[in-house]
């Protein structure tokens, strides 16, 4: 099967192990091996012939520009994806493989390991009947999310720099490390990019569109408790762990991830570690509504002042950290970024679909630091796992929106 261009490059990319790790943000890239990554893209755009070729070497972000070749002034406009993965499964030698014309049916991955991808998991699998798809073995991730997004820009980029003829105005290019641990703009030259409005791709199913993510924080609550030997623990004993799942108890049982979409926000618990005398519990919020959101924060405050009540003034102690804000509060107030990309959505041959993003992106924090930023499809789905797939012919269909963005923002 000769392979197009976006998939070609996708396969190279999900190849290399970029996973960030949660534990060690605190610098960046957390993981040196994202650098893999990034010095490849940034030889493959110097031997394209793209201009302004740029890796930052301290923090690993690769920046590239196409110039206009236009006679008159438009837009410049910048896409954007990141360049790591989730470390929730392995990333480590992704063995990316082929089924072509999918028949719409389950998707065994591993036969010996009986890893299967369910249609009724993946309903959106029903649309890539007849399709490509690209899935792996089931034992690693496939890193769709965002090696999908990388590989369309890269091939966007291939593109209008093969063909000087085809008229466009400025493109801005940016590659970051990081997003999955949320600092993918932390070190983001915004002023160097050099783009008046920019597009994420990072999102999943061919036709989705956001302009709108969660209101997001997180929150610590540490329990500190008393031990003694449980012998003579009668009425002295107070046990962290036990008084950690109390904690936890007295938030909304169905306000979690596996219970809400849409809008609907919620509380999840992400991590709990502990012993008798002293345990850790990390949450964190999301909300589309501010006011909820601010609510949801309150609760967590108020569960921990009701708690110490009963069981002492400092055994609960919270700590509550914003992480970032519902883009849709400033993209709002130019919305022809959002119909730009509706329009040319349309001329590509694809419906939009315009979906809250339940979860973050680099765009909304951009958004609000000046680069209105709304995020767009790539293609792939299932993100996070070992059922990651990708549909090449929706790949080389996202390649066409971009270029029509360009096109659009040209006229």
């Amino acid at each position: 099967m000769k392979l197009p261009v976006v998939a070609e490059k996708f396969i190279k990319y999900v190849k290399i192990d970029t996973q960030s790790r949660e534990e060690l943000s605190d610098k960046v890239p957390s993981t040196e091996k994202q650098r893999d990554l990034a010095l490849v893209l940034y030889q493959e755009l110097k031997e394209m012939g793209a201009s302004q070729v740029r890796y930052d070497e301290e923090h690993s972000y690769v920046y590239a520009v196409i110039p206009s070749n236009l006679d008159k002034e438009v837009p410049a406009i910048g896409f954007i994806a990141h360049m790591d993965t989730s470390d929730a499964v392995s990333g480590t030698n992704v063995k990316p493989r082929f089924i072509e014309n999918y028949d719409g049916e389950d998707i065994v991955l591993n036969e010996e390991k009986q890893i299967v991808t369910h249609v009724h998991d993946f309903p959106m699998l029903k649309d890539c009947k007849g399709k490509t798809l690209i899935v792996t073995d089931g034992t690693t991730l496939l890193g769709g999310d965002d090696k999908a997004g990388v590989a369309e820009i890269m091939t966007m980029a291939e593109y209008f720099l093969s063909h000087p003829e085809v008229k466009h105005g400025k493109i801005c290019i940016g590659f970051t490390p990081d997003e999955e641990v949320g600092n993918g703009v932390e070190y983001f030259d915004i002023k160097g990019f050099g783009a008046d409005y920019a597009y994420t791709v990072d999102g999943g199913e061919l036709g989705d569109m956001s302009y709108e993510c969660f209101h997001a924080a997180s929150a610590r609550v540490t329990v500190h408790g008393k031990s003694v030997h449980p012998g003579t623990a009668k009425n002295v004993m107070k046990n962290a762990i036990k008084l950690a799942y109390e904690f936890i108890s007295m938030l909304p049982d169905k306000e979690c991830p596996e219970c809400t979409e849409g809008y609907e926000g919620f509380y999840h618990v992400t991590d709990i570690k502990g012993t008798v005398e002293e345990a850790t519990v990390d949450f964190i919020i999301r909300d589309h509504d501010r006011a909820i959101f601010e609510k949801r924060k309150e609760v967590i405050a108020q569960a921990a002042e009701k708690l110490n009540k009963v069981y002492g003034e400092t055994i609960f102690e919270v700590e509550i950290k914003d992480s970032y804000h519902n883009m849709r509060e400033m993209i709002e107030k130019e919305m022809h970024v959002v119909d730009n990309l509706k329009e040319a959505m349309l001329k590509a041959g694809v419906t939009p679909k315009v979906s809250p993003i339940r979860g973050g992106t680099d765009g909304a924090r951009l958004s609000y630091e000046g680069l209105l930023c709304p995020n767009l499809c790539t293609g792939s789905e299932g993100h996070h796992g070992r059922n990651e797939f990708a549909c090449m012919e929706d790949m080389e269909k996202i390649v066409e929106i971009l270029k029509q963005i360009i096109y659009v923002y040209a006229q």
